[in-house]
């Protein structure tokens, strides 16, 4: 069994600080907030076991799995110029878009 997971007053007090939420919808705007803190706070505390027993490797691979990063911009776009080739081709009017590859590849993340 784990202690409690409780955040700060201070800290509920900065959620309700910096909502945007309509007030109709703050309610559901911290609840979603502090979900998603404790689940952080439960995910490192596990990350932290994993660490000692099993190293920084296996830690950092739960870590990636658990708290994926959103593609980047340059990965979204090689992603879509892929699409677009793939459709074009389906059309019968492939183009070289090699350049524009690239382009895309060189550009840093």
């Amino acid at each position: 069994m784990t202690d409690s997971i409780i955040p700060s007053p201070e800290l509920v007090t900065n959620w309700i600080l910096e909502s945007d939420i309509p007030s109709e919808d703050m309610y559901e705007g911290i609840a979603t907030r502090a979900a998603q803190w404790g689940a952080d706070q439960e995910l490192e505390a596990c990350l932290a076991n994993i660490h000692t027993m099993y190293g920084k490797n296996k830690a950092d691979c739960l870590r990636a799995m658990r708290r994926p990063k959103p593609p980047s911009l340059k990965e979204q776009a090689l992603l879509q110029l892929d699409t677009l080739n793939a459709d074009l081709g389906l059309e019968g009017k492939g183009v070289d878009l090699s350049q524009i590859r690239r382009a895309l590849e060189a550009l840093p993340e």
